[in-house]
Formats: C-alpha cells, sequence, structure tokens
C-alpha cells in the first residue's frame, strides 16, 4: 500500500470527506482511473436509504430482469402490500396470488417469504452495519435468493462500505476490460490484481468503472 494512505476498517462508512479523499488516492495510484475521474465527473455519494428489510426485497425484485420493468414491478408489488416500504409482516400476510399478480415469478415469491421469516426469527438486519463486510455477506447468503453479488451491492450502496470489490458483476469485468485493454473480461483473480492499489476505496472505484461504460474514458 502506498506511504500516507489511510487505513479504513471494514466498518467505516463513507461520507463526503471520504469520497473526495477517494477521489485522490485513485487518481494518484491508477493513471487509468485518473483518466476516468477527470473524465465522469465527481461520483455522487448513493445511498439506499430504506431499511435493511425493504433494501433487500427491492433487490430481490430486481434480479435478472431489466432495470425498467423491476421499478415497475416494485411499485405493483409496494401497492400490493399496501405499503410505499415494506415488513416482513406484510409479505407473510400477503397471498402468493397477490405477490404473483405484481409480476412477480414464483421462485421470487419464495425468496421474498424466506428473506421475511428469516427477518422475523433471528436474521440480524438492525445490526448489519455493525458487522465486518464479510460477516454481513456471510448473514446475508443464507437467505434464499440472495446471493453474494447481492450482498456486495447491499455493502456498497445500502451500508456504504468504501472497499467492496464485486468480482461477479458483469458491468466491472466489462469496465475493466474496456479501461486496461484486456483481451478478454478478466477473471477473479486479474480483477483482483488491478484493484490492489486502490485499497482501501475499491467501492469507489467501481462506481467509477460502472460510469465509465456511458463514457469514451471508458474505451480508451
Amino acid at each position: 500500500m502506498p506511504s500516507g494512505t489511510r487505513i479504513i476498517s471494514t466498518r467505516a462508512v463513507l461520507d463526503a470527506a471520504m469520497l473526495r479523499a477517494a477521489e485522490a488516492h485513485l487518481r494518484r495510484v491508477d493513471p487509468v482511473l485518473a483518466r476516468i475521474v477527470e473524465a465522469v465527473g465527481p461520483a455522487p455519494l448513493r445511498v439506499n436509504r430504506s431499511p435493511a428489510f425493504a433494501a433487500l426485497l427491492e433487490s430481490i425484485v430486481y434480479q435478472q430482469i431489466s432495470g425498467k420493468a423491476a421499478a415497475s414491478i416494485h411499485r405493483k408489488l409496494c401497492a400490493a402490500l399496501g405499503r410505499k416500504i415494506p415488513r416482513p409482516a406484510d409479505v407473510t400476510a400477503a397471498s402468493d396470488e397477490a405477490l404473483r399478480a405484481a409480476g412477480l415469478s414464483r421462485v421470487k415469491v419464495g425468496y421474498m417469504r424466506d428473506l421475511a421469516v428469516r427477518a422475523m426469527s433471528g436474521l440480524p438486519l438492525r445490526s448489519l452495519s455493525r458487522l465486518d463486510d464479510e460477516q454481513v455477506v456471510e448473514a446475508l447468503v443464507a437467505v434464499k435468493g440472495i446471493g453474494r453479488w447481492t450482498a456486495e451491492m447491499f455493502l456498497m450502496f445500502r451500508l456504504l462500505r468504501p472497499d467492496v470489490l464485486p468480482v461477479g458483476d458483469y458491468g466491472i469485468r466489462k469496465a475493466m476490460q474496456r479501461a486496461y485493454r484486456l483481451r478478454k473480461l478478466p477473471k477473479p483473480d486479474v480483477m483482483q490484481r488491478i484493484a490492489a492499489p486502490w485499497r482501501p476505496y475499491r467501492s469507489v472505484a467501481c462506481w467509477y468503472l460502472w460510469r465509465s461504460l456511458d463514457s469514451p474514458a471508458g474505451r480508451a
């Protein structure tokens, strides 16, 4: 790790000051990212402020379908549950027919019910912010339908953890391939090697990589 770099706890939370420090660090340690940062501008501090259960429920809705379709289904789901911010009891009380009528697949209905039951029987959603990154992932992947990628998105956008690298994310793999002129999509070991200098701000680097897909800076 370069001299002068702050070591940040995995339980640290990004704030505006830390975000600016992250941008400066990324510019300093990686000329490719420096070009992307310059081209796309300051990364927004994107926050999902929903309660943990509602945020995870929404993530299940969004799995493997377009954002537009998922947003429509999520609105219908909230309407069916009678609440803009659903609670576990709302899901367990709803019939399969009502959930399916919102546009959910039978599989996703099962995932949501498992999440709701676990949330009511001991899943520590309110205390996740006090756990280290890997402990959060371990707790969440026990829920049906929540894999490592979903848990990592929760870490990045709900808990605002600064040093997450989702090596299974297609967008990050594609952005790396383009930005670093790789012949093929990078595998996890290659991604880890490229990202090593970004520590302890790999989350912020990933935000820039996602944005680079829509910018000429990501095609150089």
